[in-house]
């Protein structure tokens, strides 16, 4: 699979100065933390599920969570598990059924995982692991210890990524306490942990908030204060980091605003998309892309998305611009190792190489996996040439 692969190839070749890579279920660790893009959430009881990831894989979907968790009534687990067992069945069995997205199941319990695992048989070839609720030292490390175990018994390879959204995690008194416990459970099983996701409507609902579609997660201080926190420990360039992926977006049409849509026109206007922005503005997406933009500046990538209309614009947004890529390409030449300070290509900014190395070496694999848009390409054209027909 691939980035914007329902895409034409003509068209791609146009947008593209350099195309999206393909990747499997199988690709390096490091690759796929950063493929995940939108994450698309979905219950796990739909009766059509298998029918309904052919058809987000076919929209440019490449990874889905099937949630047993909060998305469905404690009455419905049950269900939810004969459903997706026999679901996962359905789809490794149909012929010519190309590359699936990544599969990941919310679970509530640890022992579902082994469960799971044993009933699915052979589709578990379809399964690249398990998204884990509410996670912190005591409560993770069971779940992280049964999907090792879950692992080694079936023989396939399964990822882990936790959900950081409990109180602890909020709360100031707790908070450093609880993030150093977190960080040491994903590092003791850092080879199966993908990304680390955050639970910023869990973050709310602590306090009795939610935020409207005029704000941005970034706006409610209390939770920016969170997500400034998981990324200053757990999202470091160092080596000891992971990817932090962005929190969920919950609106998708608007009856009413407060404040001025936050789309400017101009990009609009050049690229005779007016249609567009205001089909945007409407459906809430102006919020989205603000947010997104801000996800990328505080050092998050991806998203978890619980609408297919938000998958697009997380990956327009994740695309590397040209620019951005040649400022990469020139602060990692391998003779600036020893450092030093050069006027970028596109002479509007200072590249000093040390610095900046972090940086560049996170584009260039975001480029690898997202591609690199031509010099006259923007977010717009590549939302417009990504909606369908």
């Amino acid at each position: 699979m691939r980035h914007f692969g329902q895409i034409a190839p003509e068209v791609r070749q146009r947008l593209f100065h350099r195309e999206p890579c393909e990747f499997s279920a199988d690709s390096p660790a490091r690759l796929l933390a950063v493929a995940l893009g939108a994450t698309l959430y979905s219950p796990a009881t739909r009766p059509r599920l298998a029918d309904d990831i052919l058809k987000q894989t076919a929209r440019g979907v490449v990874s889905m969570v099937l949630c047993l968790e909060d998305s469905i009534g404690d009455e419905d687990v049950a269900e939810g598990e004969e459903n997706l067992v026999r679901q996962f069945t359905d789809l490794a069995g149909r012929e010519g059924v190309g590359d699936l997205p990544l599969l990941f199941v919310r679970v509530r319990m640890p022992e579902q995982i082994p469960d799971l695992v044993r009933r699915l048989g052979p589709a578990v070839r379809l399964l690249s692991g398990f998204v884990l609720p509410k996670f912190t030292e005591e409560r993770g490390m069971p779940f992280l210890e049964a999907l090792a175990s879950a692992e080694a018994a079936s023989g396939r390879r399964l990822f882990a990524m936790p959900v950081l959204e409990s109180p602890e995690l909020l709360y100031r008194e707790s908070r450093v306490e609880t993030l150093e416990g977190i960080s040491r459970a994903v590092d003791k099983y850092r080879e199966r942990v993908l990304a680390l996701r955050l639970g910023v409507t869990d973050f709310c609902s602590s306090y009795g908030l939610r935020r409207a579609p005029d704000m941005t997660a970034y706006d409610v201080q209390i939770v920016a204060s969170v997500i400034s926190d998981v990324v200053n420990m757990l999202g470091r360039a160092d080596g000891t980091g992971f990817t932090v992926t962005g929190p969920v977006w919950e609106y998708f049409r608007v009856q009413e605003r407060m404040f001025k849509p936050q789309l400017r026109r101009s990009p609009f206007l050049e690229g005779q998309a007016e249609e567009l922005r205001e089909a945007l503005i409407e459906h809430a997406m102006d919020g989205l892309l603000r947010e997104i933009t801000l996800d990328h500046a505080n050092g998050l990538l991806g998203k978890t998305c619980i609408h297919p209309s938000h998958v697009l614009p997380v990956h327009a947004l994740s695309v590397v611009s040209h620019e951005e890529f040649s400022d990469a390409q020139d602060i990692l030449r391998p003779e600036r190792c020893g450092g030093g300070v050069l006027r970028s290509q596109y002479t509007n900014k200072m590249n000093e190489v040390k610095p900046h190395r972090a940086w560049a070496e996170r584009t260039v694999l975001r480029a690898e996996v997202f591609g690199v848009a031509n010099e006259d390409i923007g977010f717009v054209e590549l939302l417009a040439a990504g909606i369908p027909a």
